[in-house]
């Protein structure tokens, strides 16, 4: 199983990016998905998460500011996110709760971020 996280960038205060994350491999059923990031100096945190039943968590910094959607059978999300400033910078993961084929046990698996850059 892989999570392959992308969109990031350069992008000017203001400005706006739409992160996409996709998984791949032998998976049954992803029951939730997330996005989280690392700002400088600081522990990885909550940017927005959802549920296989459509439930959305959305951190408080980031309220108002995106937009969460995602494909049909839940094996990708895009984060659409507007209205930038530099406290937005860092590096941006995806992680999915998810199980393999076969299997009764969830798992979580984590992208390998993409970089987030907000200039002023």
């Amino acid at each position: 199983v892989q999570l392959q996280a992308s969109g990031g960038g350069l992008v000017q205060t203001g400005g706006s990016l739409r992160l996409t994350c996709t998984t791949s491999g032998r998976i049954d059923r992803v029951r939730a998905m997330a996005w989280y990031r690392q700002t400088p100096g600081n522990q990885r945190e909550l940017v927005v998460a959802t549920t296989r039943a459509g439930g959305t968590n959305v951190a408080d910094t980031m309220r108002g500011r995106l937009t969460l959607s995602r494909n049909s059978d839940m094996t990708a999300i895009y984060l659409q996110m507007n209205n930038l400033t530099p406290a937005d910078t860092g590096v941006y993961y995806c992680n999915a709760d998810l199980n393999k084929p076969g299997g009764r046990t969830y798992s979580l698996y984590w992208g390998q971020g993409t970089q987030v850059t907000v200039s002023s």
